[in-house]
């Protein structure tokens, strides 16, 4: 079953649920994107629902309908802007639901991210062969849309480290009517026992802020994502899959990020494959810091698979 919502989760699902029966829509673009349109002339102040909820814009108060108003007062997600209000939370659409989020700009440490990224990452699950999954669970799940897809699974985790993205979680999941726990744990920690299906969309960058959402370690960000890898690949059911959609900057044409999960595979019985999904994200990360030297970061997928008769 679902977690039992506070108040404030109540309030934020209800808002959801309103914002979707009314036909709202959102694709949330990149960060670089929604600071560029944001930045036009007349897009200082909100005018409609979507640059509320969408774009993060402030808003007058005669802008949104009272029962929206009052449910973002009920949920806590509203804030005086100067002259205004501004909501703390997005909305966006993913394969027909809505999903919670933190608003624009995402600058604080416990931030929810949401965005292309999400988007490919949703891609990638739904392009898995359809089995039968009884236990799954989505590391990092941030607002939680790995686990709102794995609902056809019998019983389904979503862990994260930060509280505020398990929040959404469970309004987004409540939302959706399906049923999700979600559990504050670092990668598996808290979770004992072997799982058919294991999905993460880990952070993936090197972030000098250390934000959680957008950090991912080592030298070039591959540090978690690598050990995501080592914690699950002894978490897999007998037929059981890891998918790691992740980030790889390549240098001088050389997958650092490639090699070292080959390395780690290759001691091991399990079966895997690796693609790109997308040549080149994120590329204003490449102009100094860590990626100096980078030509580019691909987005890719990982996806390894135990034998069904292995022990």
């Amino acid at each position: 079953m679902n977690d039992i919502l506070t108040p404030a989760e109540t309030a934020m699902m209800r808002l959801s649920t309103a914002l979707s029966q009314d036909g709202y829509r959102f694709v949330t673009p990149t960060p670089a994107t929604h600071a560029i349109v944001n930045a036009r002339p007349g897009h200082e102040w909100a005018r409609s629902v979507t640059d509320v909820f969408g774009w993060s814009r402030p808003f007058r108060d005669n802008v949104l309908p009272p029962p929206l108003t009052a449910l973002m007062h009920d949920a806590g997600v509203i804030e005086p802007d100067g002259e205004g209000w501004r909501s703390t939370i997005r909305l966006s659409t993913l394969q027909n639901r809505l999903f919670v989020h933190s608003a624009f700009p995402t600058s604080a440490g416990d931030s929810v991210f949401f965005g292309p990224d999400t988007y490919r990452f949703a891609q990638a699950i739904q392009a898995l062969p359809p089995r039968l999954v009884r236990r799954a669970v989505d590391i990092g799940c941030g607002a939680g849309p790995g686990a709102v897809l794995l609902s056809g699974a019998e019983e389904v985790f979503a862990v994260d480290i930060n509280d505020a993205a398990l929040s959404f979680t469970r309004v987004n999941a409540a939302a959706a009517g399906v049923r999700v726990q979600a559990v504050n744990s670092d990668l598996l920690v808290k979770l004992p026992g072997a799982f058919d299906l294991i999905v993460s969309n880990p952070p993936y960058l090197v972030d000098p802020a250390s934000r959680a959402y957008r950090h991912g370690g080592g030298p070039l960000g591959a540090g978690l994502s690598l050990k995501i890898l080592d914690t699950t690949c002894n978490r897999l059911a007998p037929g059981g899959t890891l998918l790691l959609y992740t980030g790889a900057a390549i240098v001088n044409g050389a997958d650092p990020f490639r090699m070292a999960a080959e390395a780690r595979l290759a001691e091991t019985m399990l079966t895997w494959s690796y693609r790109e999904i997308d040549p080149d994200v994120f590329g204003e990360e490449l102009a100094d810091g860590a990626y100096a030297e980078t030509d580019r970061i691909a987005a890719v997928v990982l996806t390894v698979t135990k034998g069904e008769n292995d022990a």
